[in-house]
């Protein structure tokens, strides 16, 4: 079929134009100066000079943005901590950008004027753009303050676990070069007192006016870009039912002022020159001037930005001067906005934006506008049907989960907000100057945000949120991708259409994972920072050994591993220091439990069974026995006390030993069976384990040193990372691998797949084993 010959295109769209090569160019730049290949710059810099000189002038405006992308994301990749920083104390004068509280913990952004090392020598810090730091007792602050501060910092690195939220991602597509924490000593000093900007003033403003607390948080997000103004169960609520876009400053906010502008200025026109209002050009400047003032009252944060962009290249599109056609409007909307921000390259709003925008391009171009009520209802419902699908892919490939009922929530939350939260709130602003009117409008806004809100409520009870597991996340983000083309794609035939759409949905539903075999068992030691956490799975059971650490700011990083809702066949607890049971708390609301063991000693909150030596079972093949302790723990010290097991199948043995010292290792030594093809290195490193004597013993092939980056206990230490190297053994540190997984009980040796897998310095001539050095 000639889709082409039935559906002509335009001239335009039938070769790239100008827009699409200079989009191509930016997104190109953005990818080199991530990768930073060494010569990036002079190389295209004797490639712009090459065209000048033939005379390829459109070729060179296209290097000009490519380099112009590369340049600015060499620059941030530049204004990171340097290693040799980490954990010493900075001198910073900076400026503070944002701020929020969390209880005692004030969490801030700056952005850094002046850095230097108070100790010498020391790596320079003069490249370091913008930090973000925790404040404990902190005085009050104001945006635009001015600070001298010392800074404890270090590089902006996350956890690394597979299908879990990454942290050193999101740093790296915000632009924050560090983080860290206020120190007391010296004291900080405030230098300039921000001003109350005028953003802050109608932050202020909403406080003393608006005396509903949902009302004032919604109200604050949907017409001032503040977000953070947004509690826990509102994030909640909005993620649960997939109307997060409409609670945040986007195109279709920016969009509604500037078309609301456009129609009142359109209409003076009308009503200023009568034969001449259809010509005027001063009303599309004014509703130019809106989308920019209104994304400028956002705060100009990336999204708003965004929005602002779109909306700008959108009312050109729309004005029909010498304006391009839609997908040219498309891609040099792309263009500007990377341009803007290189790093909005790695955010999902830029990408489910554009798509957004690009479908409804692709469904709508060459239909005739609809009529009448009917038509409009018609369009309203083919366009969200279409959109849902390709929108639900996107948000389950980038935040991994899916709200199954967003798209019937959006029909009715979309145009909702749009026709009557969203002029409320404006017009209330609009007659700030007059507050009782104001007020009224604000009520009323506050009266409807609470109808949607608990409309949203009864939805996400009856239809929560889903998160797939990882292995089912990409099918189905895929099969969804192919049913939106199946329907919006033009000249595909209806019965293909349908048959196309019922296979897809067959095969989401047969979707099954690969599983575990019988007598294999898979260990994984997750990336918890300064803790420990394991995760055991054998063909139908699934355990814990140890729940991560619990941080003074009360984040358990257990939270961040699985949504709600897992089951445990048994979890535990090797002894009761926080890195080790931190994460109880999260288990117990989270998640549910059949079985606890600890040692017995110390209250832990949950019914424990005592782990004593001899005790065992048998999982689906799979052999589980506790070597330690032996007899009553109580006489033991914490450490001491640790439950110590012993996994193993088909001969291939696990030993994890918590935080048990040398001298229980002593004891252990002659009760082992053989040597150990995964040990779980004791006490995370430290010199109190990890003993010459139990390295003979154990012998391990494989050793996991579960350690925080740059802990402050200098683990694993330098003489027990030597032991096992002389030893033979390969080495693993969550800290530098991320989360290391182990398959055990195959007919080969285990197979091992780390989260990070290793790059650079850590490469090694001995292959994959010895490369993790002691950072300290």
């Amino acid at each position: 079929m000639d889709i082409a010959g039935r559906f002509p295109l335009p001239s335009h769209a039938r070769r790239p134009g100008l827009a699409a090569r200079l989009a191509l160019g930016a997104l190109l730049g953005g990818v080199l100066g991530n990768v930073g290949p060494p010569g990036l710059a002079a190389g295209l810099a004797l490639a712009w000079l090459a065209c000048l000189a033939a005379g390829r002038y459109r070729l060179a405006l296209t290097l000009g943005v490519v380099a112009l992308a590369a340049v600015q994301v060499l620059l941030a990749r530049g204004a990171i901590l340097p290693e040799g920083l980490s954990r010493a104390d900075l001198a910073v004068q900076a400026r503070v950008l944002a701020v929020s509280d969390d209880d005692a913990v004030t969490r801030l952004r700056l952005a850094v004027d002046d850095c230097r090392p108070l100790a010498s020598p020391r790596p320079a810090c003069d490249g370091l753009a913008r930090v973000r730091v925790s404040w404990y007792d902190a005085p009050p602050l104001a945006v635009d303050d001015v600070w001298r501060l010392t800074l404890r910092l270090r590089p902006p690195v996350g956890f690394a676990n597979p299908d879990a939220f990454d942290y050193g991602a999101w740093l790296w597509r915000e632009g924050i070069g560090a983080t860290g924490y206020v120190r007391d000593a010296p004291a900080p000093e405030r230098l300039v007192a921000g001003g109350a900007g005028l953003r802050q003033q109608a932050l202020g403003f909403l406080d003393g006016h608006v005396a509903d607390p949902l009302g004032r948080r919604w109200l604050a997000a949907l017409t001032l870009g503040a977000s953070q103004r947004l509690d826990d169960a509102d994030w909640e609520l909005l993620n649960a039912t997939g109307t997060t876009h409409i609670m945040v400053i986007s195109g279709l906010h920016v969009g509604l002022i500037a078309t609301l502008v456009l129609w009142l200025a359109r209409a003076a026109a009308r009503l200023l020159t009568p034969g001449r209002w259809r010509m005027a050009v001063w009303p599309w400047w004014c509703a130019g001037a809106a989308a920019i003032g209104y994304a400028g009252l956002a705060g100009l944060q990336p999204p708003a930005m965004r929005a602002m962009i779109m909306t700008l290249v959108g009312l050109w599109v729309a004005s029909g001067r010498h304006a391009p056609g839609p997908w040219q409007g498309w891609w040099l909307a792309l263009a500007l906005v990377v341009l803007a921000d290189p790093l909005a390259l790695w955010r999902p709003g830029l990408w489910l934006s554009f798509v957004a925008v690009g479908l409804l391009i692709l469904i709508w171009q060459g239909r005739d506008r609809p009529r009448g009520p009917r038509g409009w209802l018609v369009a309203l419902l083919r366009t969200q049907a279409l959109l849902a699908p390709l929108m639900a892919a996107a948000v389950l490939v980038a935040f991994d989960r899916l709200a199954p009922a967003a798209p019937l929530v959006n029909l009715i939350a979309v145009p909702l907000v749009g026709s009557l939260l969203v002029p409320a709130g404006l017009t209330g602003w609009a007659l700030a100057w007059w507050p009782s009117l104001a007020a009224l409008c604000w009520q009323g806004f506050s009266a409807a945000a609470h109808l949607v809100h608990a409309g949203l409520e009864r939805v996400m009870q009856w239809v929560p949120l889903w998160h797939p597991p990882g292995w089912e996340a990409w099918p189905v983000a895929l099969a969804l991708v192919a049913l939106t083309a199946l329907w919006a794609l033009p000249g595909v035939a209806r019965t293909l259409r349908w048959i196309g759409s019922l296979s897809l949905l067959m095969m989401v539903s047969t979707l099954a994972p690969s599983g575990i075999a019988p007598g294999v068992l898979r260990v994984r030691v997750h990336d918890v920072g300064q803790g420990q956490l394991l995760e055991l799975r054998t063909a139908h059971h699934r355990l814990l050994y140890d729940t991560g650490p619990r941080f003074g700011s009360g984040f358990m990083p257990l939270t961040t591993l699985w949504p709600a809702g897992q089951r445990f066949d048994a979890v535990i607890v090797s002894h009761s220091d926080r890195d080790h049971a931190g994460g109880i708390p999260a288990l117990e609301q989270d998640h549910r439990v059949a079985r606890w063991y600890a040692p017995g000693v110390t209250p832990l909150g949950v019914e424990v069974q005592p782990c004593r030596a001899g005790r065992h079972w048998r999982w689906d093949g799979v052999d589980f026995r506790f070597l330690w302790p032996r007899g009553d723990p109580a006489g033991f010290d914490d450490n001491d006390r640790s439950c110590v097991l012993l996994a193993q199948t088909a001969g291939q043995r696990l030993l994890v030993s918590g935080d048990a010292s040398a001298t229980v290792e002593a004891q252990l030594a002659d009760a082992l069976p053989g040597p150990v093809n995964v040990l779980v290195a004791g006490h995370h490193g430290s010199l109190s384990s990890s003993s010459p004597p139990w390295v003979t013993a154990t012998r391990p092939h494989h050793v996991v040193f579960s350690a925080g980056r740059d802990n402050p206990h200098h683990h694993p230490r330098d003489a027990v990372v030597r032991r096992y190297r002389q030893a033979g053994s390969c080495l693993w540190n969550t800290a530098l691998d991320g989360a290391v997984t182990f398959w055990l009980g195959g007919s080969h040796d285990p197979e091992v797949s780390a989260q990070r897998p290793p790059v650079g310095w850590r490469e090694s001539v001995e292959g994959r084993c010895h490369t993790v050095e002691s950072p300290h």
